[in-house]
């Protein structure tokens, strides 16, 4: 009798798919369950989200008010009549959510903004067999991304031309050059149509030996010619880089809109944040671990290259460095052996490491006051999930890297805190230079009315009936931990029939509205404790009977820039992060207790 052979990596994947399946399991998740799913779908050209020039310029859906939202204004004195088209055109015009001028002040330091980032750029999919393509950094340039990553390796085929792949993976890869192109024309498309300061970072992660490092540098200098910021823009020369004078870090409107290159500084005794295998969750597939096993034996027999004075001299503002100890925070706070402006570049988990008590998060606070810090996400996350960001915006970190490939729950926050801006967004006072890190927390009452909505999407293919509901979490940093807290409300189920057709002719309506035009009328509430980093997430899905509750329409809230108290509306966006033309009438009602 043969030997059996062993399976390929594709019929092992599907066994361990199928072994998963439990023919006993209810298919219908619990509700609690199912309103914290982490999901979102490819993001693409026609995707909004991610705040930056290119995102907030986006020319709107035009959008239909339902009768049934008309009445509804009529019945709480907003609108004069349900016919007052000019009272109802001044509503939409009104933004329910603007970020205050005092968020997008460029006169700061680089080091006290948040900047939209994305993490592994090139990458289309999957991050160990996934595509490689230039044109995704105009996808999410577009989107709203200040901070792009490219990994950069020799080419044996070509040692002129290196290009951009996934290292020891079976990623595709594309020329640098072309990257570089694709990043050169956004920038010339923006700055034409009038953008203001908002400078694009370059995150390079350096694989190429001397040669190819200097090829880098020549077809960074070609290709982004005066785009590209290649030394101080202080008349005085290196002075503001000083490592003991960290407070004169250059100003964000001082950059305009120049690529700035993120440069790797290796240090004595720096160690590999891309995380071991006792930090992979405990419910992912073994295929998955044993994949990242494999990645990571690979990653472990090459050695960090070192940077030739070239390209060293491009990192004028951040020197990427993965320090082995916790000088960069502890005592006096400076990095021993670092390079002038260094920046801190840690996973997830290699942070959490760190802020293990009170007191090491705030002098990690007090650290990201006055120098930058990149997290990315911890290596087993090779499915290009995300981290959650609000913990990591809370500790002050200004890049944290993302994967774009799908407008997820993270990406979903991200676009909170960066819609309607240029993609930087300056941190919370107690974040700054000035800041001790405290911060006082003031116990706050939310109380959010959700009057109804218009035009609800109708998922493709559908032909049973809806029963939309909103759901909404609360997100914000859980504590003293570095974990994120959701807590959800929602509203019941809207049906077209029974009781609200009885209410819809009390208040002379011919009928009750539509699924996709519901009203609703509740009220959903929280109490919290403020700390200018809480987000609500909301959605709008259907209570079906029989299979998982889909999800119509999304969107994201920053409560800092809710601009009014009254009726107004929010336009919701579907998973690829793309608009619908639907909106959802709600009002805010804040307190302080």
């Amino acid at each position: 009798m043969s030997e059996p052979t062993e399976p390929s990596a594709p019929t092992r994947r599907l066994t361990a798919k199928l072994g998963r399946l439990n023919p006993f399991k209810s298919s219908r998740r619990s509700k609690e369950d199912e309103d914290d799913e982490d999901i979102g779908e490819d993001i693409d050209d026609n995707t909004v989200a991610g705040g930056g020039h290119s995102a907030f310029d986006h020319i709107h859906h035009d959008l239909r008010v339902s009768d049934a939202i008309k009445a509804f204004l009529f019945r709480q004195g907003v609108l004069p009549s349900k016919d007052d088209l000019e009272g109802l055109a001044s509503l939409l015009d009104q933004p329910m959510i603007r970020p205050p001028a005092s968020v997008l002040d460029q006169s700061h330091p680089l080091t006290e903004y948040f900047i939209s980032s994305s993490h592994n750029t090139y990458l289309r999919a999957h991050q160990l067999y996934g595509k490689s393509d230039a044109d995704a950094y105009r996808t999410i340039l577009t989107a709203g991304a200040r901070c792009v990553e490219i990994d950069a390796w020799d080419n044996p085929n070509d040692p002129s031309e290196p290009k951009v792949t996934h290292g020891y993976t079976l990623v595709s890869n594309v020329p640098f050059r072309e990257v570089c192109q694709v990043m050169s024309d956004f920038v010339d498309k923006e700055t034409s149509a009038g953008a203001g300061a908002a400078p694009i970072l370059l995150s390079l992660e350096n694989h190429c030996n001397p040669q190819g490092q200097l090829r880098l540098v020549q077809i960074m200098r070609e290709v982004f010619g005066d785009r590209l910021l290649s030394k101080a823009v202080r008349e005085k020369g290196h002075e503001e880089q000083s490592e003991s004078n960290p407070g004169d870090h250059v100003r964000l409107e001082e950059l305009g809109n120049k690529i700035a290159v993120i440069v790797e500084y290796h240090i004595p005794g720096e160690i590999d944040t891309s995380d071991s295998s006792s930090d992979s969750s405990s419910d992912e597939e073994e295929e998955k671990k044993k994949e990242r096993e494999e990645y990571k034996a690979r990653r472990k027999e090459a050695a960090a290259a070192v940077i030739i004075p070239e390209l060293e001299e491009l990192g004028v503002y951040a020197q990427s460095v993965k320090p082995g100890d916790d000088s960069w925070y502890a005592g006096e706070g400076l990095l021993a052996n670092g390079p002038h402006h260094h920046l801190i570049n840690i996973s997830e988990a290699g942070i959490a490491r760190h802020a293990t008590n009170s007191a090491n998060t705030a002098a990690i606070q007090r650290h990201n006051s006055q120098h930058l810090m990149r997290v990315f996400p911890k290596g087993t996350r090779i499915s290009s999930r995300n981290l959650s960001p609000v913990p990591f915006w809370a500790l002050g970190a200004q890049i944290l890297a993302l994967n774009w490939q799908r407008f997820d729950a993270s990406m979903q926050l991200n676009e909170a805190l960066f819609a309607g801006t240029p993609g930087y967004v300056l941190k919370p006072a107690h974040l700054q230079q000035s800041g001790d890190g405290g911060l006082t927390k003031a116990r706050k009452r939310l109380k959010l009315h959700v009057g109804g909505a218009s035009d609800v999407p109708v998922p493709r293919g559908r032909d049973s009936v809806l029963k939309p509901y909103v759901t909404v979490s609360l997100v914000q940093k859980d504590g003293a931990t570095l974990k994120q807290s959701k807590r959800k409300q929602k509203t019941s189920g809207y049906k077209k029939h029974g009781l609200r057709s009885a209410l819809a002719a009390l208040h002379s309506s011919d009928e009750s509205p539509a699924e996709t035009d519901p009203i609703w009328d509740e009220t959903l509430e929280w109490e919290f404790d403020d700390d200018e980093l809480v987000f609500l997430r909301i959605f709008i899905k259907s209570d079906d009977s029989f299979a998982s509750n889909p999800i119509l329409a999304v969107s994201a809230v920053r409560l800092l820039y809710v601009t009014q108290r009254e009726w107004g509306f929010i336009r919701m966006l579907d998973l690829k992060g793309h608009e619908t033309g639907c909106t959802l009438l709600v009002r805010f009602e804040l307190e302080d207790l």
